[in-house]
């Protein structure tokens, strides 16, 4: 009898599973069981699914979409590593922002010097995925970016923890800074860093987060008896979502369906929010509110990526 699909078995799981979950209240408490999970659950977009519907809340969701994503990226990543992506400086996260640099030394290896911010997961991370430029290659505003493999406790690395932000405060961020750390070659993950690893990650984490939120509120909604109606379309666009991870989230037609699918998410998000008013009081409900502003993050960076796929598919 063939095995069956993972990601069905996790779409099943959000439908059928008992819908108490334990409370956590930090990232020691959450990690456990993710790492769990993702040592026995190798799909990254189950790991979403199965991560988001244990969270009791919308930061645990991000985290184990977060995490889903980069081993959708870099699917060596260990289940054990609670890895971080390095990309945003002090001006932002474009290429010519990223001043990060990656030196070849005399003897095979790399020097990487830098800082980065935003860090998220930083503080805990174990593995750092940093985006540097390549010295002497490219140009100050086209550079050659390379992303590199960097363990947290690696001489020359700092971590310096950020303030808590005003909505999921529980998952925390980091400033990184970088003094020299030697880079073996082994540790340079292929591909240009920007093509293979900065531009497929937005799509990816946009996909695999929103699944894990969409799979806590599909919980929320069952453990609520909330409309039947609303739980069908909360599954019918986890379904979507599913469907488009395994396509090139770069390429117009799976970006464009991407995009609707998100549209379909923020209706749902909203939805959500209104029933959620009706128990002011409910400690979930406070939550979700003060967390509501994460889904308008990086909103105009979607309408563009839209918009350019638009302008791909009809020149």
């Amino acid at each position: 009898m063939p095995a069956r699909d993972p990601i069905a078995a996790a779409l099943d799981h959000c439908l059928r599973a008992p819908t108490a979950v334990p409370t956590l209240d930090g990232v020691t408490d959450w990690w456990p069981g993710w790492a769990t999970l993702a040592g026995h659950e190798p799909s990254p977009m189950a790991q979403a699914l199965r991560g988001g519907f244990a969270a009791d809340r919308v930061g645990w969701a991000f985290a184990a979409g977060y995490q889903a994503a980069l081993r959708a990226l870099v699917p060596s990543l260990p289940a054990q590593t609670l890895a971080a992506f390095c990309v945003t400086e002090e001006g932002g996260n474009r290429p010519r922002n990223i001043h990060t640099t990656l030196t070849p030394a005399t003897d095979g290896r790399f020097m990487l010097t830098g800082a980065k911010r935003w860090t998220t997961l930083g503080p805990q991370g174990t593995l750092l995925l940093v985006t540097a430029r390549l010295a002497g290659a490219g140009t100050d505003d086209r550079p050659a970016l390379q992303v590199v493999r960097v363990r947290a406790d690696q001489p020359g690395v700092t971590v310096l923890p950020m303030p808590e932000t005003a909505f999921v405060p529980e998952v925390p961020h980091a400033r990184i800074q970088l003094q020299d750390v030697a880079i073996d070659a082994a540790s340079l993950l292929p591909g240009d860093g920007y093509a293979a690893c900065v531009k497929p990650f937005r799509a990816l984490e946009d996909t695999f987060v929103t699944a894990a939120v969409l799979a806590c509120l599909l919980r929320e909604a069952r453990q609520r008896a909330w409309p039947t109606e609303l739980r069908e379309r909360l599954s019918a666009t986890l379904a979507t979502l599913a469907a488009l991870s395994a396509s090139p989230l770069e390429a117009p037609a799976p970006s464009i369906a991407l995009a609707g699918a998100l549209h379909w998410a923020a209706q749902l998000y909203r939805e959500a929010g209104t029933l959620w008013a009706q128990t002011p009081d409910d400690p979930a409900a406070q939550r979700w509110q003060r967390d509501a502003p994460l889904f308008n993050v990086a909103a105009r960076a979607r309408q563009l990526r839209a918009q350019r796929a638009w302008e791909q598919l009809l020149p």
